[in-house]
C-alpha cells in the first residue's frame, strides 16, 4: 500500500484535493485503479486533518497517513513536545507507538527510542515517516508490546504508555484496568525494565481513580490547549513514595498558564459577594479540583463553595478568563425580563440548577455578542446573575 500511495501522480492527486470536500469527491470516478479509492480519500482526509495538529508531517514530502481516526486518537505536535521535556536520559520505549507523534518527539530528547505497535499496517507506516523526518534514532518493533520488553530484555531511562481506551467486551472505557495494556497490572512487570514511567490517560479519567490504580506516583500533568483538557500524564518513580505535584497547563495563542500544587496540602478558601472583577479558573484547573487553593494562592474571594468562581477589586495575573462585572442582579421574572429579554449574550452556568439551553429558550437570549452572563449562587445561596465584560490579557 505504501509504494502505491507514494507514487508521484498520486501524490499530486492528494496534493491538489487536499482543500475539496470528501464526501462529493466519493463519488467521482477514481483515476487510479490500481490503488483502492477509498484509501486513497483517507489519505486526503487524514492530511487535512494534520494541517493544524501535526504541521511538521503535513509540511514534509511523501508522508503516509492511517485511518483517519488513528489521527484524531493521536497526540498533537504541541503535547508530544511537552511530554518529550519530561523524560531524561538515553534512551526510552513507547509500549504504544501508533502513529509515531510522541516517539518522534521524544527521539529529539533521547539518543535511542524503541517505537513498539501492534499494528503491523501502523508500524510500517511509522517507520516509513521516521525515515522521513529524519529520526534515525527510533527502532521500530511490531507486536505486543510486553513480548517485545522480554525479548529485547534491557533497562529504559524511560518508559511511555498509552493505553488503549477502547476494548472489544466494553466499548469505550476509561479505568486503566479495562484499557490495553493493563498498566495496574503491569506496573510491577515495567519496572524491570525501566524506573521512570510515562502515561497518558484519558482526559476524562478522575484522578482520584487513577490514584487508586497507580503506585510511586511522583506527579499529574493536566495538559489543556485553548482550555480544553487534552491529556492526564501521570510520572511514575520506582519506589517514590514522596508527595505528588499536580501540574496544570493550558496553552492559549496568547499566552502559557502553569500552576502547580501538591496533593494532600489543603489551603483555606476567602469568600465573598461579588466586586469589580470576576475570575474564572482555566479548564486544568478545574480538572484538577483544587478550587481552595486558587483563592489562597491569588487572594481572591470565592463566590460559594461550589460555584469555583472568584471575585477582587483589584486586577490580578490569573490563569484563566478575567470579567470587569458590570451589574449583579437578583434571579428572578422581572430582572430577567428587563435585562436580557431578546438580547445577544454568552451564557456560563456554575452551580446554578438550569442548563444553558433551558436558560436561552425561557428568556429568550440569542448566543453571542459582547455581554458575558454568568448564572451562579453566591456565598449567601441566592440565585444571581453576573452581566460582564471580558477584559483581553495580553501575552
Amino acid at each position: 500500500m505504501i509504494s502505491d500511495i507514494l507514487k508521484p501522480e498520486i501524490q499530486n492527486f492528494i496534493e491538489a484535493n487536499i482543500r475539496k470536500d470528501i464526501s462529493k469527491l466519493a463519488f467521482q470516478k477514481n483515476p487510479f485503479p490500481e490503488i483502492d479509492f477509498a484509501v486513497l480519500l483517507n489519505q486526503i482526509a487524514a492530511k487535512g486533518k494534520a494541517e493544524q495538529k501535526l504541521p511538521t508531517w503535513y509540511a514534509a514530502k511523501n508522508i503516509v497517513y492511517p485511518p483517519k481516526l488513528s489521527i484524531e486518537q493521536t497526540s498533537s505536535e504541541e503535547t508530544a513536545s511537552y511530554k518529550a521535556a519530561i523524560v531524561s536520559g538515553k534512551s526510552l520505549i513507547d509500549l504504544t507507538g501508533g502513529f509515531g507523534v510522541d516517539s518522534y518527539y521524544f527521539s529529539k530528547k533521547m539518543k535511542s527510542v524503541v517505537h513498539c505497535e501492534m499494528n503491523a499496517e501502523l508500524s510500517d507506516i511509522a517507520s516509513h515517516n521516521f525515515k522521513i523526518l529524519h529520526a534515525s534514532n527510533i527502532e521500530c518493533f511490531t507486536g505486543d508490546s510486553s513480548e517485545i520488553l522480554q525479548k529485547l530484555n534491557r533497562k529504559f531511562d524511560w518508559m511511555y504508555v498509552d493505553p488503549s481506551r477502547r476494548s472489544d467486551v466494553k466499548g469505550k472505557v476509561f479505568l486503566l484496568k479495562d484499557c490495553l495494556p493493563n498498566v495496574p497490572e503491569l506496573q510491577k512487570f515495567y519496572f524491570e525494565y525501566s524506573d521512570n514511567l510515562l502515561i497518558k490517560t484519558a482526559p476524562i479519567l478522575d484522578i482520584a481513580a487513577g490514584l487508586s490504580e497507580l503506585t510511586n506516583v511522583k506527579a499529574i500533568h493536566i495538559i489543556a490547549i485553548e482550555n480544553e483538557v487534552k491529556e492526564l500524564l501521570w510520572e511514575i518513580s520506582k519506589d517514590y513514595t514522596g508527595s505528588i505535584t499536580i501540574i496544570t497547563l493550558n496553552k492559549t495563542k496568547e499566552k502559557t498558564e502553569k500552576l502547580d500544587f501538591v496533593l494532600g496540602e489543603s489551603e483555606s478558601a476567602f469568600y465573598g459577594l461579588p466586586k469589580k472583577y470576576l475570575y474564572e479558573p482555566n479548564s486544568s484547573i478545574m480538572k484538577s479540583g483544587f478550587f481552595e487553593s486558587v483563592s489562597a494562592k491569588f487572594k481572591l474571594d470565592k463566590l460559594h463553595p461550589l460555584s469555583h468562581l472568584y471575585t477582587a477589586n483589584e486586577l490580578v495575573d490569573f490563569p484563566g478568563r478575567t470579567f470587569q462585572i458590570d451589574e449583579v442582579i437578583k434571579y428572578g421574572k422581572t430582572e430577567m425580563k428587563e435585562l436580557l429579554q431578546n438580547k445577544k449574550a454568552n451564557i456560563t452556568i456554575r452551580n446554578f440548577p438550569e442548563t444553558v439551553e433551558n436558560l436561552r429558550k425561557k428568556w429568550k437570549i440569542n448566543d453571542g455578542g459582547n455581554l458575558y452572563c454568568f448564572f451562579t449562587t453566591n456565598m449567601n445561596n441566592d440565585k444571581i446573575v453576573l452581566l460582564c465584560t471580558k477584559i483581553k490579557t495580553e501575552e
